[in-house]
């Protein structure tokens, strides 16, 4: 069974933040000791990186669901959480990281590339962190942000200079495995090869990699056949090799048309047109094959091809054929554009970008979009008043109630944040400081009953026990009149 998988879909998920602590310090002769609720730590991030070492996706292909450890929680005594270790995920070269719409993420190449695709979620804020002048001991702490979660699609493109092309059994896994220390399974039937296979050639000062994959048939750029799912091995190629079958036994085939057939496959894939192009005439051991390959050989000059006769059981003009690759590769290389240094780039925000926008739905909900609010939101506890107080404090200075009002937003408007909705309540008062209150609560939103002070309580505790005005003592006579 073959064990090499070149395409897996992956489930991450990256680590959740832990919930800040909500903590009053607490000590014998230390009174007014304080918050002291921790921050929540930080979740855990999904990154891929380029390892030599890989050659193939199997693993995911086994455990296609990934997860990154999520953050502590914080605790009391000001301590803080721990923070989830980031998820380090090593992949071949030529990683194509992908949405499952086909947009793409990220393309690795080179040993050590990598690319954080999934996000840990932030911890949240212990009620320490959170006290200021006004506000002494809150009574709240944030939420831990939840860590992103996304699927993505990974494709392996191989990292080859030399591609070769053709029909099956054209020669190409007998020619891999004479020019290098490659070894195809190779046999006497059409579509041996199931996986790509890689070899490194050396001729003289020059050292290149030379990859085989399956043989392509007509239709193979539409789905026929096995050539769909590995024409994209050879999108990194420099030089494409055409190995064509000059013993080839079914009517209609030759040399001519097979190239014909193959470089029409490779035109409905695209991209490979800037290619330079070799042509390998194999099997010319065999006596009608090299009567053949002198045959065809004229009209194959005519169109611009560098014709080599082969035999890869002989090995009779493999040397000629290396060297010419080896050229080849050689020149595509100096032509290559310099590699440019890492640079850091810095994009500052507008002057006039507010960090959010305000836009009204179809269904006549003004939405907030911005990264602030929606994480804003997203670590508010809406089981607490106070919470939702500080909440609304945080919008309104970053500017969200002016636009509101401005887009046209009035008193019980439906407004969205994120996955959250809520009635617009201007009167609120965000911005205004709270009075002092219950810990957990906030007055601007629910009025809750004061306790009666100890005197109200004995006074009503008294009036309850006076005895009924209107009824009789017990033991009292009654005169009978009649």
């Amino acid at each position: 069974m073959a064990t090499f998988v070149d395409r897996v879909v992956l489930h991450l998920r990256a680590g959740d933040g832990g919930h800040g602590c909500v903590s009053i310090h607490r000590e014998k002769f230390k009174p007014l000791g304080g918050p002291d609720g921790g921050n929540g730590g930080h979740g855990g991030s999904v990154s891929f990186t380029v390892d030599p070492q890989v050659h193939t996706l199997l693993d995911f292909h086994f455990r296609p669901h990934v997860k990154a450890p999520n953050g502590v929680g914080g605790a009391g005594s000001n301590r803080d959480g721990a923070t989830g270790d980031d998820l380090v995920l090593r992949v071949p070269d030529g990683t194509v990281v992908l949405t499952p719409d086909g947009e793409v993420l990220a393309d690795l190449v080179g040993a050590g590339t990598t690319v954080e695709v999934a996000r840990g979620g932030r911890g949240g804020r212990g009620n320490a962190s959170l006290a200021n002048s006004r506000r002494k001991a809150p009574g709240f702490a944030e939420l831990g942000e939840p860590g992103e979660r996304l699927d993505v699609v990974l494709e392996l493109k191989s990292v080859a200079d030399v591609g070769l092309v053709g029909f099956p059994s054209a020669g190409k896994s007998s020619l891999i495995s004479v020019l290098s220390a490659a070894k195809p399974k190779i046999a006497d039937y059409p579509f041996t090869t199931l996986v790509p296979n890689l070899g490194v050639v050396r001729a003289d000062d020059h050292t290149f990699t030379i990859a085989d994959v399956p043989g392509l048939i007509p239709g193979a750029a539409s789905g026929k056949g096995l050539g769909l799912e590995f024409l994209r091995h050879i999108e990194r190629t420099a030089v494409l090799v055409h190995v064509v079958d000059a013993a080839t036994l079914e009517p209609g085939r030759d040399p001519v048309s097979d190239i014909d057939a193959i470089e029409a496959e490779l035109s409905a894939y695209g991209g490979l047109e800037d290619r330079p192009r070799l042509v390998a005439i194999n099997k010319i051991d065999v006596p009608d094959g090299r009567d053949l390959a002198e045959i065809v050989r004229p009209d194959l000059e005519e169109r611009g091809y560098r014709v080599y006769e082969v035999s890869a059981a002989t090995r009779e003009g493999l040397r000629e054929l290396t060297y010419a690759i080896g050229e080849l590769v050689a020149e595509k290389r100096a032509s290559a554009p310099e590699g440019e240094p890492t640079r850091i780039i810095l994009r500052p925000r507008a002057v006039d970008d507010a960090g959010f926008t305000v836009e009204e739905a179809p269904d006549g909900a003004f939405v907030v979009r911005g990264a602030q609010p929606e994480r804003w939101v997203r670590q508010t506890n809406f089981d607490n008043d106070e919470a939702v107080g500080f909440l609304a404090d945080r919008l309104n200075r970053l500017g969200v109630e002016d636009q509101l009002a401005k887009a046209g937003a009035v008193q019980g408007s439906l407004v969205r944040i994120g996955d959250r909705e809520f009635d617009w309540e201007p009167t609120l008062g965000a911005g205004v400081d709270p009075t002092a209150g219950l810990r957990g609560t906030d007055p601007r939103i629910t009025e809750r009953p004061t306790r009666a002070r100890a005197s109200e309580r004995l006074a009503a505790r008294k009036a309850r026990r006076q005895p009924t005005p209107d009824l009789p003592e017990y033991g009292t006579d009654f005169d009978d009149e009649s």
